[in-house]
């Protein structure tokens, strides 16, 4: 893939491109990811596919970029991007954070979004409550406490040792005021009157066994909340399905692609 830069608020955006047809894949990674979480997925996407991936503000690559850090910035790089790099026809892949990143983005109805797919998203509605996320803040503060996570949160098996050590890195690779803003305001953020809005396809992926965000916390506080969504579960695996189950998640994306029909103007 190609490394871009595209002009955000604040700065410029390191993004990694692959060009093809027919709709690019536009991937938004999960709290503690960077654009490599989602590498094993797009290795596995059909040949020929448009590709977009980036570090969210403040982590990885795009660290220096300056807050604020909550998910309506975020949501406003991802258009950004979009116009940046002049993607007329789109698709939306988000992860848990980059989830509810990309239902904001839908909300706000933007010209050439042709769907959503959601992977373990968080939901619109807020399923933690405040002290909970305040322990959620926690999780990232070394090399033991993201190796915690990892065992006991966020995976159903353990990672091969190589991507076990990305995610780590990954983990520990944002900026204090990006690390605490998704615990500390963006999960607790209801965005269910904006979710209402959608008006794309959406497709959910669910993983069997996720702790953070389960299928059932997903049909409860999801399916209801945004119009036409449907859900899959993938067997067999946690919270991190793109380094877990990449080939599920690739031949999911890719049904779901084929049978979009041409996004709106």
């Amino acid at each position: 893939m190609d490394k871009r830069y595209v002009n955000v608020q604040g700065g410029r955006l390191p993004v990694w491109v692959r060009d093809g047809e027919p709709a690019a894949l536009v991937f938004l990674h999960y709290w503690g990811g960077s654009h490599r979480t989602f590498a094993p997925v797009i290795d596995r996407l059909a040949s020929g596919r448009a590709v977009v991936s980036y570090d969210h503000r403040g982590w990885g690559a795009a660290r220096d970029l300056p807050g604020p850090y909550g998910i309506e910035r975020l949501a406003d790089d991802v258009l950004d991007v979009v116009r940046g790099l002049g993607l007329d026809r789109y698709v939306l892949v988000g992860h848990s954070m980059g989830g509810k990143t990309a239902q904001l983005v839908a909300s706000r109805r933007p010209g050439g979004l042709a769907g959503l797919v959601l992977v373990a998203p968080a939901p619109p509605r807020p399923a933690v409550d405040a002290r909970a996320a305040e322990a959620l803040a926690h999780a990232y503060d070394s090399r033991a406490t993201v190796g915690d996570a990892l065992q006991h949160v966020l995976t159903h098996r353990p990672l091969p040792a190589g991507l076990r050590e990305q995610v780590i890195n990954d983990s520990l690779a944002a900026s204090d005021d990006a690390r605490l803003a998704w615990p500390r305001h963006g999960i607790t953020e209801d965005i269910t009157a904006a979710a209402r809005a959608i008006d794309v396809p959406v497709h959910v992926l669910a993983g069997r066994h996720d702790r953070v965000d389960p299928p059932a916390s997903l049909e409860a506080d999801l399916l209801p909340v945004v119009p036409g969504a449907r859900m899959t579960v993938i067997e067999d695996t946690g919270h991190l399905s793109p380094l877990e189950a990449p080939g599920a998640l690739a031949a999911e994306i890719d049904r779901f692609t084929a049978d979009l029909v041409p996004a709106r103007p």
